[in-house]
């Protein structure tokens, strides 16, 4: 019968169970530069996806929707805001096919755009400042950006939808759209900050 490893070591002692030691994976390890070239890849993707989209929902997408409403301008583009005679000669000119498409894009494009740029703004600011009250204030204004944004698409789609305009449906969409492009703006803002405190903190190069 096959002894144990107690009594082999009574026996021949100590060197007969030799210690075993912990298998450790270095497969999963991850130095420093790598993660921060994993960072550094999803920050330039991000980056990328939110050019390419605020380009195609802003610079592409609303600007044809004006050849159906009579060259009017959509109210996601109004950066200063709209009044309700712009809102109803919006909804005279445009038919049910051009207000499903204007719908369809702000939930698409709009809805991406607000989200994939907020994500990006956010893990820029992480990266660049160490403390964390600072990133808290500063990851504030992407994501009140993306908050507000997604509610402003959708006060605009309920007030084109209404059957009756009210001056209350016109003024909370108007608000929103002015507090977007306002936050767009501060959250550009907060990532300068944070590349400049980053370009800060790094210690000047020592001359021989």
């Amino acid at each position: 019968m096959a002894k144990t490893p107690a009594q082999r070591a009574a026996k021949h002692g100590e060197s007969a169970t030799p210690p075993q030691t912990p298998v450790v994976n270095t497969s999963t390890q991850r130095s420093p530069q790598k993660a921060q070239g994993n960072a550094n890849l999803i920050l330039i993707a991000g980056s990328a996806a939110s050019l390419l989209l605020f380009w195609y929902f802003h610079m592409l997408t609303l600007q044809q929707l004006t050849d159906l409403s009579d060259g009017l301008a959509m109210p996601q583009s109004m950066v200063f805001g709209f009044d309700m005679a712009h809102v109803e000669a919006l909804r005279s000119a445009m038919d049910a096919d051009a207000l499903g498409q204007l719908n369809y894009v702000q939930k698409t494009a709009g809805t991406l755009f607000a989200l994939v740029f907020a994500f990006s703004a956010m893990t820029m600011i992480a990266m660049n400042v160490a403390k964390k009250a600072v990133r808290w204030v500063l990851w504030a204004f992407p994501i009140l950006f993306a908050g507000i944004s997604l509610w402003g698409n959708a006060s605009i789609d309920a007030m084109l939808g209404a059957e009756t305009l009210s001056a209350g449906a016109v003024t909370l969409p108007s608000t929103l759209v002015s507090l977007s492009w306002l936050l767009l703006a501060l959250t550009l803002l907060s990532i300068a900050v944070a590349l400049f405190l980053s370009r800060r903190k790094k210690p000047a190069p020592t001359q021989s």
